[in-house]
């Protein structure tokens, strides 16, 4: 079965995008670029909302180039190889678009579903391959929660109080406990917490560790 990884940036005020959908607020993190790399080959499908993929349509394919690293999009002026191997994942990556006024998709290896339909998408479970994730795109994660599709929640969470923005979750109709799997410190203050559905997943022992200090 695969799995459904959704992954956020989230302030520590719990909003996802600025009131007008702005991630300047994200703290850099080269440790935490470093880890997210590592985790790619565990992942070949990314799904995504409307406004979410046209964001990433309009940068990763630009600079997954020839050159050894690419630019950061949350720090202007730094490159690194991390976000290079990032872009290079994302533009090769399967990608599945949930959009009712989208009338195609031209991204390579991306597909259009007009409609939201859970079976659809606990079909797509079944199949086999890599574990799916899903980033930004607050519509499709409420909808994914509303089913119950997703397997596991990760959040990266700034060290910033925003004061208004958006938050990630809107009509879900009920609320959903979650077990703590993780929660990863780092020095830029950072923190990474990954949570299963309540009751999904026991908790491993030892689960609290910090990242290994940046020169």
């Amino acid at each position: 079965m695969r799995r459904i990884v959704m992954f956020n940036h989230v302030t520590a005020d719990g909003y996802f995008a600025g009131s007008d959908g702005n991630l300047d607020w994200v703290t850099p993190d080269e440790e935490l670029d470093k880890a997210a790399a590592g985790g790619m080959p565990g992942t070949g499908t990314i799904l995504f909302g409307r406004r979410t993929y046209e964001q990433f349509e309009a940068f990763w394919p630009r600079v997954a180039g020839e050159s050894p690293t690419a630019p950061d999009p949350h720090a202007p002026g730094r490159r690194s190889p991390e976000i290079r191997a990032m872009a290079t994942w994302i533009d090769q990556a399967t990608k599945v678009v949930f959009s009712r006024t989208l009338k195609d998709v031209t991204w390579r290896n991306s597909h259009l579903l007009h409609e939201f339909d859970p079976r659809e998408i606990d079909a797509m479970k079944t199949k086999p391959g890599a574990d799916m994730i899903i980033f930004g795109s607050g519509s499709i994660v409420s909808q994914l929660t509303e089913h119950g599709l997703i397997d596991e929640y990760r959040f990266v969470v700034s060290p910033i109080l925003l004061g208004g923005g958006r938050p990630l979750l809107s009509n879900v109709p009920t609320s959903l406990g979650l077990d703590l799997l993780e929660a990863t410190e780092y020095r830029s203050g950072n923190v990474v917490l990954r949570y299963a559905p309540d009751g999904s997943t026991t908790r491993p022992a030892g689960s609290r560790r910090s990242a290994p200090p940046t020169a």
